[in-house]
């Protein structure tokens, strides 16, 4: 009886172990990085055909295999559900806490970045691209919130990255061309580079905009002494 459970329990382990086992085409057609937000990526790859996930800096999550195309994570307490049709793509199961909203993951093409990787690889040129793209879709998006990118830069220029201060600052311009704030922030990082021309030029420009900035006020008074 004894020899009898174990076969079955030996049994039952294989079963789970070749259940959590994907197909080569379902590998090939799924393996890739999708936009979990507009500046964010869930990432999903396989280790002997069992699928892997990498999200928020955490690698190897093994969401539950419920059948050969929906998922279990329980990192987002949703059901995941592989699409292949028009293209790949990722849904979450629908369920009464979405309230009818559907959630769909465009898997990314091979190459394609959001703007934070752009920007991290200092492709700034197409980390602008980036960004405009995501403010067209939707303003109010919080990827391009005009205080987020603010405290970013800040955050940059606390510790002496001047360069990516600068450029970050440059994209909050774009993005916010009529804030007398953006100015002001891309004068305090040419101020602390030292290039008191473009700080006095960024300073003046925030106080066109607004003439109450007293930041841009106080900064220019001392670069420009009566």
């Amino acid at each position: 009886m004894k020899n009898l459970l174990k076969v079955f329990f030996l049994i039952l382990c294989c079963l789970g172990c070749s259940s959590s086992k994907n197909s080569d085409a379902f590998i090939s057609a799924t393996t890739g990085r999708y936009l979990f937000n507009a500046n964010e990526v869930l990432e999903v790859y396989f280790k002997e055909k069992v699928l892997l996930i990498k999200w928020r800096g955490k690698e190897g999550i093994q969401p539950l295999k419920v059948n050969d195309s929906i998922f279990y994570m329980k990192e987002l307490n949703e059901k995941i559900i592989f699409i292949s049709t028009p293209i790949t793509h990722i849904e979450l199961a629908v369920k009464t806490a979405h309230k009818g909203i559907k959630y769909q993951f465009k898997k990314m093409n091979i190459g394609e970045k959001t703007p934070t990787e752009y920007f991290e690889a200092e492709d700034y040129k197409n980390a602008k691209i980036a960004y405009v793209k995501i403010q067209k879709i939707d303003s109010l998006n919080p990827a391009i919130t005009q205080s987020v990118l603010n405290v970013t830069g800040y955050n940059y220029l606390n510790n002496n990255h001047l360069k990516k201060a600068i450029e970050i600052f440059k994209i909050n311009i774009v993005l916010y061309p009529k804030s007398s704030k953006t100015y002001d922030s891309l004068a305090d990082a040419y101020l602390k580079l030292k290039d008191t021309t473009n700080a006095i030029a960024n300073y003046k420009k925030a106080l066109s905009i607004n003439p109450e900035n007293r930041s841009s006020l106080r900064n220019l008074q001392q670069l420009s002494p009566k």
